[in-house]
């Protein structure tokens, strides 16, 4: 009974003084990036609209914008953001490195990604669906003609399991043609070294732009998956994952309410949750770590939703679809900032 006891009592002291030091030891990476006075960001540096080095070396797109949007909401720069370019098989081992605090680079939101791989997901900001590009010639119109064709995908993606499931459901066989790069798989479907090519409709409207003969060839009208794209941050860090996300509601939130990348230091409002959003009354920002006026930040510094998406994503010709907010029918919807 004594040795019992004598046991009891040890292990609650070891509780009391060893549980303190490790929830210590557990530092948010919110504090990590107050302390380092920079965000590191994971993006994709070759996909026009999205992620891409510009000729002057400057970091463009609509996945760099949001890392932007988040350096301002928590250090209050949108400068203060260095951005990681990643391969799509590199970009999970990074994140649960702690190579990078965020990743945002057309990833798409999974089962298996959301519970294998250390990652949790932010809000979508992006919609999108697997499509097939190919050359006009071929005479291709539907899916079940692609039968005997070499198909052209990234490693590290979801089209590969995609493109196995539509197959095997028509019935046909392909031949699976895998490249690590996405400039690679491109360029190598532009020298025909693969019939056809298959990736996010989005991606495919981007990189059609940089092919010898852009004309030449056709997106099919037809869509093979769901592909939800956001920002990702590593498993367990609830905290730095809140910010991520309310940071991304508060694009949505703003377009809903027509504050604007100009309008937002100056909007005049009674509304009382546009004036918690704003940091004019209340401290919102308290409850995620942040300054008070992080949102306002975040919106002077890159724009609402609309305005991300007009400045990186319509010249590709890409079209709202449900990538408008809810009161337009679309599927953007601002959890209340209240």
């Amino acid at each position: 009974m004594r040795k019992y006891l004598f046991q009891t009592a040890a292990l609650v002291l070891a509780i009391l003084f060893v549980t303190p030091l490790v929830a210590n030891s557990q530092e948010s990476i919110l504090e990590k990036i107050k302390e380092r006075g920079r965000l590191i960001c994971g993006v994709n540096k070759e996909l026009p609209g999205f992620g891409y080095l510009s000729q002057d070396g400057t970091w463009k797109g609509f996945d760099v914008d949001y890392g932007r949007a988040i350096a301002a909401a928590v250090l209050g720069d949108p400068k203060k953001v260095e951005f990681r370019p990643l391969k799509a098989a590199d970009r999970f081992p990074a994140l649960q490195t702690g190579e990078i605090d965020v990743l945002i680079r057309n990833t798409t939101w999974t089962l298996t990604r959301d519970t294998d791989l250390g990652a949790d997901f932010a809000p979508p900001t992006f919609y999108d669906g697997q499509g097939f590009m190919l050359r006009k010639d071929l005479g291709i119109t539907s899916l079940k003609e692609l039968a005997g064709a070499t198909i052209g995908v990234t490693a590290g993606s979801t089209t590969e399991l995609n493109l196995a499931d539509t197959t095997r459901a028509l019935g046909i066989e392909v031949e699976p043609v895998v490249f690590e790069e996405t400039e690679t798989l491109y360029q190598s479907y532009d020298q025909g070294r693969c019939d056809v090519v298959t990736s996010d409709k989005s991606q495919l409207l981007s990189r059609r732009q940089s092919l010898k003969n852009p004309d030449d060839h056709i997106i099919l009208d037809v869509t093979i998956s769901k592909e939800p794209l956001g920002p990702v941050t590593v498993h367990g860090d609830n905290k730095w994952n809140d910010v991520v996300s309310w940071v991304v509601y508060a694009t949505f939130f703003a377009e809903e309410h027509g504050i604007t990348q100009t309008n937002v230091n100056t909007f005049d409002t009674e509304n009382p949750e546009i004036k918690r959003f704003l940091g004019a009354s209340g401290d919102i920002g308290a409850k995620l770590g942040l300054p008070k006026d992080w949102a306002r930040q975040a919106i002077a510094a890159v724009g609402n939703y609309g305005e991300i998406f007009d400045r990186n994503l319509t010249p590709l010709g890409l079209p709202r679809g449900v990538n408008k907010p809810w009161t337009q029918g679309g599927l953007l919807y601002a959890i209340p900032f209240r």
